[in-house]
């Protein structure tokens, strides 16, 4: 298939160092906030980065479900690949791609769990079916068949009937620890903004303007 001239220009908006803030969570946020009131689909949905230890790199799409200061936080099943590879090699990227607003930011930084009080409080505020659906996956494991997953989510609804759903042990959190930001803004002709907000020794951030 060819897709050269698949393409588009990209006019919305131009990206300049006296527009942002000099904090990039706070950055982080009023794009975030814009990206709510354009209504995109899943705002909170950003591409994760991994590497294992043969150094062998995995991309997946995980749902951002909070963040302040102390980083990002994800959930998934402990078992799971991206949970290995985070095992052997914390240091991870994510990537939110905002395509309608011409837009994307990347971070990195390294993985940490949190904490098991943490993750209980996040479980229980899921709804019961997402709660039961932690219990039916052995995450990234090989399955027979989708009935078999549907047979299990019955067996668990049966044996949960009437009861709170308990966090399953091997479930939990990762809270992202950023040390580098950048905001992405496509320009007309390819002369795209690029903001890299890069952490310093003192716990400053410094901006750079990168090439496009």
């Amino acid at each position: 298939m060819d897709l050269k001239n698949y393409r588009r220009e990209y006019k919305l908006e131009v990206l300049t160092e006296d527009a942002v803030d000099l904090n990039p969570f706070l950055q982080f946020t009023k794009w975030f906030e814009e990206a709510k009131k354009y209504d995109l689909l899943e705002p909170n949905a950003m591409t994760l980065s991994t590497v294992d230890e043969d150094g062998q790199p995995s991309s997946r799409t995980v749902l951002l479900k909070y963040f302040d200061e102390t980083g990002f936080v994800f959930f998934t099943n402990h078992g799971s690949k991206k949970a290995g590879d985070i095992q052997v090699n914390p240091k991870v990227a994510v990537l939110f791609p905002w395509l309608a607003l011409q837009r994307q930011v990347r971070i990195s930084g390294v993985a940490e769990k949190v904490s098991f009080l943490e993750a209980s409080k996040y479980f229980a505020s899921r709804p019961r079916g997402s709660q039961l659906g932690a219990w039916v996956s052995d995450q990234s494991q090989v399955v027979s068949s989708r009935q078999l997953l549907q047979d299990k989510f019955k067996q668990l609804k049966d044996r949960f009937l009437g009861k709170d759903v308990p966090m399953p042990k091997i479930w939990g959190g990762y809270r992202i620890i950023p040390n580098r930001f950048e905001f992405w803004q496509g320009g007309e002709n390819r002369i795209h903004d690029r903001l890299q907000y890069n952490l310093q020794e003192k716990k400053e951030w410094t901006i750079s303007r990168l090439m496009p």
